[in-house]
């Protein structure tokens, strides 16, 4: 079921989430539920507080064909590799606003898989994006605060023109 997302300066954008202790048939409704949204929109990633829900579950599906989802419950960056490389970001949640943000080329990330397995993987390009964008998420940041401050308000400044 495809979920609302929320707006901009929402408080719960910037909340910490909060761990899942385990995964339930809850947490694998909620899983579809950001499946459904992200493939709407359509997206690369999504995380569960850009819908409203503080618990750290992300997806991502860089993938070119869709329907691979990676579905991550309390995913940790543990270590980056390769260069920084600058790309061209966005989020539901500041709808019309897009930005350059640079980010490492590899991450390397555990976490909790859909079926209830600890899991490290180790992401590149386009996936290594948006699973930082996503932990970034988790943590109560969106792309704009990884951008300089005269950056960020230039963005914010367009973001309140659009809206």
């Amino acid at each position: 079921m495809k979920r609302g997302l929320l707006r901009w300066p929402d408080r719960r954008l910037t909340e910490v989430a909060v761990a899942v202790e385990e995964v339930t048939d809850d947490t694998q409704r909620i899983w579809q539920d950001m499946i459904d949204t992200m493939e709407a929109m359509p997206g690369i990633g999504l995380a569960a507080p850009q819908i409203g829900i503080g618990l750290r579950l992300a997806i991502v599906d860089a993938s070119t064909e869709r329907g691979s989802a990676v579905r991550m419950a309390n995913p940790v960056l543990i270590e980056t590799e390769g260069p920084l490389v600058k790309g061209w970001e966005a989020s539901p949640n500041l709808p019309g606003i897009e930005a350059q943000v640079t980010r490492h080329a590899i991450a390397v990330v555990s976490y909790i898989d859909a079926e209830s397995r600890p899991m490290q993987d180790r992401f590149t390009g386009l996936w290594a994006r948006s699973v930082q964008h996503q932990i970034d998420h988790l943590d109560g940041l969106l792309f704009i605060d990884r951008m300089s401050r005269t950056k960020r308000d230039m963005v914010l400044r367009k973001f309140r023109k659009l809206s």
